[in-house]
C-alpha cells in the first residue's frame, strides 16, 4: 500500500486520481474545499477540508495532518484558471488571486511537508502547456503555471532528497475546460478554438494514464517540466 497526498480532490482530475488510487488499495490523504461524500466511508481515505487560497494559514492548519506520515507521491493538483482576458483588462488583484493558489499555496504546502512529514518520495505539480505557450488571454494562468514550474525546479536543488516534476497532463474534461469551450469567444481568443478541436480526455482516463506514468518520471532529472503529449 502506498500513501498518496492529493490536493484539489473535490472534482475533476483530483477526484479521479483519488478514486483510482483507492481502487488499487492505496491510502489517499486529500485536501479540498468539499468532501467527496461517496469516498467518506472508505477506510483508506483521509480528508482535510481547506481552502488553499488561505495561504497564510496553511502551515499552522495542515501541519498536524502531515505530521508523522510518509508520502510516496504528493500530487499538487489544486489550481484555478482565472478569467480569459488580455493582460491590460486583468486587474492585478485578480492575477494575484490566481498566483496565490497556483504558486504560493504550493510553496507553503511543500515547506510544511518538508518540515512535518517523515518522508516524501516524489512531488508532482500539475502544470500546463500554458506555462510555455504565451497565448492571448491566458496571462494570469500562464504566469502562474510557469511560476509553478520554476518553483519546483528550485526546490529540486534545495530539497534534493525529494524528486520533483512539473507535469502537463494534456486537456482534461473539467469545469475549467467546459468554461473555456462554452464561455470564451474563440474569435477573439483563438486558443479556445484550438482547445475545442484537441484531444479531450475524461478525468478517469487521464487519472489512469497519469498513475501509470508517475513512476517513469523518476527517470527524468528532478525539477523537469514534462508534457504527457510529448513524452
Amino acid at each position: 500500500m502506498k500513501n498518496i497526498l492529493i490536493t484539489g480532490v473535490s472534482s475533476g482530475l483530483g477526484l479521479a486520481l483519488a478514486e483510482e488510487y483507492l481502487s488499487q488499495g492505496d491510502a489517499v490523504y486529500a485536501v479540498g474545499k468539499t468532501l467527496p461524500k461517496h469516498l467518506d466511508s472508505n477506510p483508506h481515505f483521509f480528508f482535510f477540508p481547506y481552502d488553499l487560497s488561505e495561504t497564510f494559514m496553511i502551515r499552522n492548519t495542515l501541519d498536524s495532518f502531515f505530521a508523522n506520515h510518509s508520502f510516496d507521491i504528493v500530487i499538487l493538483n489544486a489550481g484555478v484558471l482565472g478569467d480569459i482576458q488580455t493582460l491590460d483588462e486583468s486587474a492585478l488583484a485578480d492575477i494575484k488571486d490566481v498566483m496565490e493558489i497556483n504558486v504560493w499555496a504550493n510553496k507553503e504546502l511543500i515547506d510544511t511537508l518538508a518540515q512535518s512529514a517523515q518522508h516524501i518520495g516524489q512531488v508532482i505539480g500539475i502544470s500546463s502547456g500554458a506555462a510555455v505557450n504565451g497565448s492571448k488571454g491566458w496571462g494570469a494562468y500562464s504566469l502562474s503555471k510557469s511560476g509553478l514550474n520554476m518553483l519546483l525546479n528550485v526546490y529540486s536543488k534545495e530539497l534534493p532528497e525529494i524528486h520533483f516534476t512539473a507535469l502537463a497532463p494534456g486537456i482534461i474534461d473539467t469545469s475549467m475546460v467546459q468554461h473555456i469551450m462554452h464561455s470564451v469567444n474563440e474569435e477573439r481568443f483563438p486558443s479556445a478554438k484550438k482547445l475545442k478541436e484537441g484531444d479531450i480526455q475524461t478525468p478517469q482516463f487521464a487519472a489512469k494514464r497519469l498513475i501509470h506514468l508517475f513512476p517513469k518520471l523518476l527517470k527524468y532529472e528532478s525539477g523537469s517540466f514534462l508534457d504527457v503529449r510529448t513524452m
